[in-house]
């Protein structure tokens, strides 16, 4: 199946890059290109595309305000946002997983990583790596800021003893093969337990699997190092 891609940025000589090197790949394409947040939900909308590569910062409605928009409707419970930014702060990180984005990349990434990253989030899968992006995510989402959890804690009791065990390992940055190498199981087995749990708990991807977890306490975050 072909990967949908809708690019969001304000910047045209970007968006044309990312373009022509999305479109020569053979399992996705471009459907769409929006300059500002408001016209990026309404193409989302218009195109159903599976992945939106997002920008935060643009000209009216910005990328966390258009990604918050396209997350909460419910017509696009299928599409994807990935934020590719220049600015990878942590409070940008973290907001974004927050409002629902599926992956967060700076703009300085590989043209393999990009191309992978929306490979992975078309997948249903988060890009949450034991680097940078997981130490965000361990400093911030269990902070009074973040907001009310996304699901009760007592959902957490649904959860068996190998889904609580494989959203730990999730939530501490592992990817799937990891999980299944470390548990000694296959990773179609992880990727069953990944996505009952994500059921069970109203996740609506890996990445709001992790925050759940750590906005309940399943996983605890550790003090940042001086």
């Amino acid at each position: 199946m072909t990967i949908r891609v809708l690019l969001a940025d304000d910047q045209t000589l970007l968006r044309g890059t990312f373009r022509l090197l999305i479109d020569s790949c053979d399992d996705m394409e471009v459907v769409g290109e929006a300059a500002d947040g408001r016209q990026a939900v309404e193409l989302a909308r218009d195109r159903r595309p599976d992945v939106v590569l997002m920008d935060i910062r643009m000209p009216g409605t910005d990328g966390l305000a258009a990604t918050a928009a396209i997350c909460e409707d419910p017509d696009l419970a299928g599409t994807r946002v990935l934020i590719l930014t220049m600015f990878e702060t942590e409070e940008y990180v973290a907001q974004a997983l927050r409002v629902g984005a599926s992956g967060f990349l700076g703009k300085y990434v590989t043209t393999d990583a990009l191309l992978d990253g929306i490979r992975t989030v078309a997948a249903g899968e988060a890009l949450l790596s034991p680097g940078a992006t997981q130490a965000l995510i361990t400093r911030f989402l269990t902070t009074p800021a973040s907001g009310p959890p996304l699901a009760p804690a007592e959902r957490l009791a649904d959860l068996t003893p190998r889904e609580q065990e494989v959203t730990v390992l999730a939530a501490h940055g592992k990817s799937n093969d990891q999980i299944a190498r470390e548990l000694v199981v296959s990773v179609l087995t992880v990727r069953t337990h990944i996505q009952r749990a994500m059921t069970k708990l109203g996740a609506r991807d890996r990445a709001q699997l992790v925050v759940i977890a750590y906005q309940n306490g399943l996983v605890r975050a550790e003090p940042p190092r001086l």
